[in-house]
């Protein structure tokens, strides 16, 4: 990204793009906006300039913006591949009832982590070591699918 002043008129924003195209926009004084493309063979000569109203730029960040999002949603997704997200259930019989989460020792034994733990409607974010269990407590966990099955386990037979 690139920041040219204008004086007089504003200021220009350019981008190159990974094909060597530039593009840009030119926020006027006035609040006025331009979209702007440069000639590929003489980058500083515009081809086409298009001035765009309030909404027509708000729409066009909207769509790039969310388009980002969802691409970037997506690489994390792939990044995370194998990574599960499970509600667990603590029941009633566990012998971690009343217990505090620390003496689980879930972590170190299956290698998921408790991120959260739902509890009469409520949500307990990132309960700490000492956090004690209740019977009919769901706890959100993270791991692979072999770590969040051992939780199971762990949670019904100790």
């Amino acid at each position: 990204m690139e920041q040219v002043d204008l004086p007089g008129i504003g200021v220009r924003y350019d981008l190159v793009t990974s094909s060597g195209r530039r593009v840009g926009v030119v926020a006027h004084r006035s609040g006025r906006r331009d979209l702007v493309v440069f000639d590929p063979q003489d980058p500083d000569s515009c081809t086409e300039q298009i001035e765009l109203t309030d909404v027509e730029a708000e729409a066009l960040a909207e769509i790039l913006g969310v388009s980002l999002m969802l691409g970037r949603l997506a690489d994390l997704h792939d990044q995370a591949a194998g990574v599960w997200t499970e509600q667990v259930s603590l029941p009633a019989d566990s012998p971690y009832a009343g217990r505090p989460l620390g003496d689980a020792r879930i972590r170190t034994r299956t290698g998921a982590s408790v991120v959260a733990v739902l509890r009469d409607s409520g949500v307990i974010p990132s309960p700490g070591p000492d956090f004690g269990f209740t019977p009919g407590d769901v706890l959100l966990v993270v791991g692979t699918r072999t770590g969040l099955d051992a939780v199971t386990r762990v949670l019904a037979d100790g």
